[in-house]
């Protein structure tokens, strides 16, 4: 079994920052030794999820380029938690953000769509 659970979210001002975290679990009987996580959002009015911000097996770190230079993705293996820095927010930020895993292709890990174990989300709302 995959659990996974995000918090952090908040309403800031425009120029604000957040810090989002996700604490996920993955049981023995699960058969991935290694596996990809990312940050996803679900904007209000969107037909869909969209990519963030995604680590590939902790070896390569994609983000969407509307983000990059403001949004850091992290990790504290030990304590099975992932991480969003997002600075500098913007009212386009605003969104439901979700945080997944799964074991995909490196050049899929920001596509919504192959990822199976999400978390419920977490509200961000910036303002102008």
């Amino acid at each position: 079994q995959v659990q996974l659970e995000e918090s952090g979210g908040g309403s800031v001002q425009s120029g604000g920052s957040l810090r989002l975290s996700c604490t996920y679990s993955v049981s023995s009987e699960v058969p991935y030794d290694s596996y990809s996580m990312g940050w996803f959002r679900w904007p209000p009015g969107k037909e869909h999820k969209e990519g963030v911000a995604a680590s590939y097996e902790d070896v390569d770190i994609r983000y969407q380029d509307s983000v990059k230079g403001r949004f850091t993705i992290s990790q504290e293996k030990a304590k099975n938690t992932l991480f969003l820095q997002m600075n500098d927010l913007k009212p386009e930020d605003t969104a439901t953000y979700y945080c997944a895993l799964d074991r995909v292709q490196r050049r899929w890990i920001l596509r919504h769509d192959v990822y199976t174990h999400w978390g419920q989300g977490t509200q961000v709302s910036v303002s102008s």
